[in-house]
Order: structure tokens, then C-alpha cells, then sequence
């Protein structure tokens, strides 16, 4: 696990940008009610109001957009400013963190917390398998980028072929990674490996993935559904027990484990599989993350994806720019092309560039907010811990 010193803010140093208020502004709201509600309520209908709207954007998506990369990023976007609001609701109610039945359900909480931590490593390695992906496609657009483009000559056939072929093998291999727990590799956030054997790794040209962080039999299908299992809502006791913190532990507990099951369905994962779970229904951001959910378990049953070790929209375009460009490649037995063929070929091959160009410049902006999911979840649970421990002595 990296440290977190510098990337982590301790819990007051984000509460009023987070909230967006501070306690004399809360109190001038509660006299502005006439007393109906406290800053505790305020608090969590302002966090609950807050999931709603973000995933209520993400949830009326155009199909075009719906788990591409800009996508993803908005969704990680949205647990973020969700996680943040929630960190600093704990801060202000630490005083009750530790009494029963709050302390159980925050342990449990946290530990799930842990869980997370092992599914972020495990995308980044996915990340790491998208890229290399999108080298091997960089070396089909290169092949037939000619000074002379109105000639497509039967060299840049062969190069573009190899390299094809070359991705192929690729692929095949990280797909069954991603569908089975088959290799064993030890990088994780912050901490690369930088020993012999990844650096031979990289220079070869059929490489599986640069490195996983977690054990050879370890599962992300199976820790999602152990997160899935362990959400319980609370009981009515609960609830009234501390003016509503239950119900707020329980929904920052659900968007976790919903948002890292979307990511695991779009970026190939070790044995990542997408499976169906029941969704709560009382509460105002349920019927956005159903819309969602719905929307990720169609696309996983599409004929054309369900072989895919990744239901991320930039994928899907590679593997139908593979093919287009194959079965061009595959069809050209005489050259020079006709012209036909070359706008065939050239129209592929600016398909192509597009898919590059986005995997370009949005996989190295998503990983570095899966990098802040990481930091502030494990943030959250270090001082989470400390505060309940600080109010039990």
C-alpha cells in the first residue's frame, strides 16, 4: 500500500469546501426553518440529495457515451465528491462513531473498505492491459501513415498484418486472465515494480500485463459479491438510535461497492465476470443506480460483448477496428488497391486513430483518479478508526 501522507487530507482540512457550509451557516439554515431540523439533518439530506443528482447525470447517458472512458471518469468523478461529503459528516458527529450500533456497522464498513483497496489495485493492472493494447493498435495506424496516402502499398499491408497478429496474441492471453485466476504478479499503487523480470516483460512483444497486486487466487467477481452480501440496511432501531448515520453508512457502503462493480464490468480484471444484485428502493438515489445497473447488465448480454474481457466503450470500438481492418487486410490479394479498397482501408484506419486518440489522453487522467479512489478510501477508514478510538479512551 503507498503512503498517503501527501495525498490524503486529514478530516477538517476538507470540511467546509466539502459541505459547501460551515456551522454558522448551518445554524443561520436551521432558524431560517424555525428549528425543524438540525445540522445533522441538513448534513445527511444534503449528502443523500448529493448521489442523487450525480448519478442521475451519469444514468441519462447517450449510448455513444454510456461506460466509455470520458464516462468512467465522470463516475469516479462522482464517488469522489460523494466519499469527500461523507468523510467530513463523520467528522462532524465523531463524538458518536463508537457507540453501539454505529461502531459495528462502521467496522464493517471499514473493513470492506479493504476489500475496495484490492479491486482499485487490481483495475490498474487492467489500465496497464488496455495500454499495451493500444500500443499494438498505434503500430497498425503507423503502418499505413505514408508521406504518399493516396498509395497504400503492400509493406504497410505486411506491418499492419504483424501487428495485428501480435495483438492478437495479446489479447487472447489477457483475456484469459481476466477470466481466470492464473497469474501472480505484485505491483500495487505508488509502489512499481522495477526488478529484471518486469523490465524483460516489457520487452517482449507478447507480454501478458506488466504486473497484478493481488494473490494468484484472488478474485474480483467474488469480492464484489462478498461486498454485495455483507450490505445490510439498517434496522429501524438503528436508524432512530443515531438520527439517520446509519442510513448514511449503509449508502456511502452501497455507491462504493456499485461503483467499483461498474468499473470491474468495463476494465478487464481478474476474473471479473458481471453479475445482477438487488438494489434498495426508499431511498432518493436508488432509482438513478438502478437505471445504471440495468443499462451495464444489457450491454454484458449483447451478443457482441459477451466474450469481451471488458465492457468499456473504447474496447468494444478496438475489437470492431480489428476486425474491419483485418477482413481489409485479409481481402487484398492484388495491389495497387482499387480505390474502393483504399477508401475502405482509409476510412478503417481513421476509425482506428480516433480509438487511439481517446485511449491517449483519457487512460492516464482515469488512473490517476482511481489512484485518488484509492488514497481517499483508505484516508477515510485511517481516520475513521482514529476517531472511534479516540472517543472510546
Amino acid at each position: 500500500m503507498p503512503s498517503t501522507s501527501s495525498s490524503g487530507k486529514p478530516f477538517g482540512a476538507f470540511r467546509r469546501s466539502v459541505l459547501g457550509f460551515g456551522a454558522d451557516h448551518v445554524d443561520k439554515q436551521v432558524h431560517f426553518e424555525n428549528g425543524s431540523k438540525s445540522r445533522l439533518d441538513l448534513e445527511l439530506h444534503a449528502f443523500q440529495d448529493q448521489i442523487f443528482s450525480q448519478f442521475n447525470a451519469l444514468s441519462s447517458a447517450s449510448d455513444d457515451q454510456f461506460l466509455s472512458i470520458d464516462w468512467m471518469s465522470n463516475l469516479l468523478d462522482a464517488f469522489l465528491a460523494c466519499q469527500e461529503h461523507f468523510t467530513a459528516i463523520l467528522l462532524n458527529n465523531a463524538g458518536t462513531l463508537s457507540k453501539p450500533p454505529l461502531d459495528k456497522l462502521l467496522t464493517e464498513f471499514f473493513d470492506r473498505s479493504i476489500k475496495a483497496l484490492d479491486i482499485c489495485n487490481a483495475v490498474r493492472d487492467g489500465i496497464e492491459k488496455v495500454r499495451l493494447w493500444h500500443k499494438h493498435l498505434e503500430i497498425v495506424s503507423t503502418a499505413f501513415d505514408s508521406k504518399q496516402r493516396n498509395l497504400i502499398t503492400e509493406g504497410q499491408f505486411r506491418r499492419a498484418r504483424k501487428a495485428l497478429n501480435d495483438l492478437a496474441i495479446v489479447m487472447l492471453d489477457d483475456h484469459k486472465d481476466s477470466g481466470s485466476v492464473s497469474s501472480h504478479r505484485n505491483r500495487s499503487f505508488g509502489r512499481p515494480n522495477k526488478g529484471k523480470d518486469v523490465n524483460h516483460q516489457r520487452k517482449k512483444g507478447h507480454s501478458k500485463s506488466l504486473s497484478w497486486s493481488v494473490s494468484i487466487s484472488w478474485s474480483a467477481s467474488k469480492q464484489l459479491q462478498s461486498m454485495a452480501n455483507g450490505l445490510i440496511q439498517p434496522r429501524a432501531n438503528e436508524i432512530s438510535h443515531h438520527f439517520g448515520l446509519a442510513n448514511c453508512v449503509y449508502t456511502m457502503g452501497f455507491v462504493l461497492m456499485f461503483v467499483l462493480w461498474t468499473v470491474v464490468a468495463a476494465i478487464p480484471c481478474q476474473d471479473r465476470g458481471v453479475f445482477g444484485f438487488s438494489l434498495p428502493k426508499q431511498f432518493s438515489w436508488s432509482n438513478p443506480l438502478s437505471l445504471i445497473h440495468t443499462r451495464v447488465l444489457d450491454e454484458s448480454k449483447k451478443r457482441e460483448r459477451k466474450n469481451s474481457p471488458g465492457l468499456l466503450r473504447e474496447i468494444y470500438k478496438m475489437e470492431k477496428t480489428i476486425n474491419v481492418i483485418s477482413d481489409l487486410i485479409d481481402s487484398a490479394h492484388q495491389f495497387p488497391l482499387t480505390e474502393e479498397q483504399q477508401k475502405e482501408v482509409k476510412e478503417g484506419v481513421e476509425e482506428l486513430s480516433l480509438v487511439c486518440t481517446s485511449c491517449k489522453t483519457g487512460l492516464d487522467t482515469f488512473e490517476r483518479q482511481l489512484r485518488e479512489v484509492f488514497c481517499k478510501v483508505m484516508n477515510c477508514r485511517i481516520e475513521g478508526l482514529g476517531a472511534m478510538n479516540r472517543t472510546e479512551s
